[in-house]
């Protein structure tokens, strides 16, 4: 059989990149979307000395053309995707009095629209077993109002990822957003492999346990 394959949206030195070497070390293979070329060549090269097989491609995730042909070419060159993660979200500092419509939804459109996307790619390739989880924040419940529309992202994936997990658990297949409860930092409760080790925790759940949220307070 092949090896299991993970395809990360949204690949990048932090939670994304210590959730791919997790995976790496766990026997998948996996595939990278993201916006850095040098990033992706870095953690590529990483993934391979643990044994992985990787692919990766540098996209803009909120071009639904250019995603969904990554994500269909991954799939089909292993002819499964096992885990789909999805990490983008913008961090744009103002509040909503200068905060205009077009910059919420260009925030939307890559944080929370582009999981549409990539869930529509990576379905025909996703069996029952198969899994997809989302960083997600607790800026979702508790806004900055001086970057207002994180949390509108993280309200709206949460939200989603909710949708996907009732419209893909009939076949077998589970979404999971697990809310980190805290500032990311590079060391402690809240340091990205930390954060890592409870996606992967929600991500391995059994089915009679699973939840479309979990909390993570380090």
């Amino acid at each position: 059989m092949s090896r299991p394959v993970i395809v990360v949206v949204g690949a990048g030195p932090g939670v994304s990149g210590s959730l791919a070497r997790r995976s790496a070390d766990e026997g998948y293979d996996v595939a990278l979307l993201g916006q850095d070329q040098h990033v992706l060549d870095d953690l590529a090269a990483d993934l391979e000395r643990r044994g992985a097989t990787v692919g990766h491609a540098r996209v803009d995730v909120t071009d639904d053309e250019a995603t969904r042909a990554a994500v269909r070419r991954f799939g089909e060159h292993s002819g499964r995707i096992d885990v789909l993660h999805f990490n983008p979200s913008v961090f744009r500092q103002k509040d909503p009095l200068e905060l205009t419509v077009a910059e919420l939804l260009a925030d939307v459109a890559l944080g929370v629209g582009a999981l549409l996307t990539a869930v529509q790619a990576a379905r025909p390739f996703m069996s029952a077993g198969a899994r997809i989880s989302v960083t997600g924040s607790v800026a979702a419940d508790e806004p900055w109002e001086g970057a207002a529309s994180l949390g509108v992202q993280k309200a709206g994936v949460r939200n989603l990822v909710q949708s996907i997990d009732k419209t893909l658990a009939p076949h077998g297949i589970r979404a999971v957003s697990v809310t980190v409860r805290g500032a990311l930092a590079r060391e402690g409760a809240f340091a990205p492999d930390r954060v890592a080790e409870a996606l992967w925790s929600a991500v391995r759940t059994d089915e009679a346990d699973w939840r479309s949220e979990v909390p993570y307070d380090g």
